[in-house]
C-alpha cells in the first residue's frame, strides 16, 4: 500500500480551509444560536426553580390558614361549651329559686289554712260551747252526773273525747 502524501496535504489543506469558512460563516451564528437556546433553558430552569419555591410557599401558607382555621373553630366549640354550661347552671339555679318560692308559698299557704281551720274550730267549739251552756240552762239539771253526760255526749258530737 502506497501512501500518497499529496493527497493526504491537499485533504489537509482543503480541511483548514473549510474550516476557517465555517469559523466565519457558521460557526458564529451557530454558537450564537446554541448560546441563545443555553440561556433559554436557563432562565426555564429558573423559571421553574421560582415557581416550585412559590408553589412551596403558598402550600406553606395554607397550612398555616388551615391551622388557624382548625384553631379558630376549637375557640369557637370552646366557647359555646362554656356558653351552655353557664346558662345549663343558670337554669338549675332558676329552677332552685324557683322551687324554693314554691315552696315557702305553700308553706305560707298551708299555715294560713291551719290558721283558719283553727279560728274555725275555735268559733265551732265556742258556739258549741254556748249551745252545752244553753242546754244545760234549759234542763237545769240538779245532778252533777246529768250534766257531765249532757257535756260528753256534744263533745262527741263535735268530735271531741270519747
Amino acid at each position: 500500500m502506497n501512501i500518497l502524501w499529496e493527497n493526504i496535504v491537499i485533504t489537509i489543506i482543503s480541511f483548514i480551509v473549510l474550516y476557517i469558512l465555517l469559523q466565519k460563516f457558521a460557526f458564529s451564528k451557530l454558537f450564537g444560536i446554541m448560546e441563545q437556546r443555553r440561556e433559554l433553558v436557563m432562565s426555564q430552569m429558573n423559571e421553574a426553580a421560582q415557581t416550585r419555591q412559590q408553589a412551596a410557599a403558598y402550600v406553606e401558607e395554607q397550612k398555616k390558614a388551615l391551622e388557624q382555621a382548625r384553631q379558630d373553630a376549637h375557640e369557637i366549640i370552646e366557647r359555646s361549651r362554656q356558653t351552655s354550661n353557664k346558662q345549663a347552671e343558670q337554669i338549675l339555679e332558676q329552677a332552685k329559686e324557683e322551687a324554693v318560692r314554691l315552696k315557702s308559698e305553700a308553706v305560707r299557704d298551708i299555715e294560713n289554712e291551719k290558721k283558719k281551720a283553727v279560728e274555725e274550730l275555735r268559733s265551732e267549739l265556742g258556739s258549741v260551747s254556748v249551745k252545752i251552756a244553753s242546754k244545760l240552762i234549759e234542763r237545769e239539771v240538779k245532778n252533777d252526773k246529768a250534766q257531765e253526760e249532757l257535756v260528753d255526749q256534744y263533745l262527741k258530737e263535735v268530735g271531741g273525747r270519747p
